[in-house]
């Protein structure tokens, strides 16, 4: 399955971000992992079909109600397979 790792920046920690994302991914079957990063942004790693991690591409620039995110980064990256997605 294609995977992608998304550097998700701006108000994303502290406000369920990583929580939301999970069931955000779990809905659209894409397994992967969410994690907060020391200089405050959030890297989510996901694998699944292009549809899936286009959707969750779009919700990953809107994030939980109480995020403001500034910008989102795609980047392609080797194929990885993943059982389920997970908070690290």
């Amino acid at each position: 399955m294609p995977t992608v790792r998304f550097l998700v920046s701006g108000r994303v920690q502290g406000v369920f971000f990583r929580a939301s994302a999970q069931a955000e991914a779990q809905r659209l079957g894409v397994s992967g992992s969410a994690t907060n990063l020391a200089d405050g942004r959030v890297e989510v790693i996901a694998s699944g079909t292009d549809a899936g991690l286009a959707e969750l591409e779009k919700w990953l620039q809107v994030g939980p109600r109480a995020a403001r995110v500034t910008s989102v980064v795609r980047e392609n990256i080797e194929d990885r397979t993943y059982s389920s997605f997970r908070i690290d």
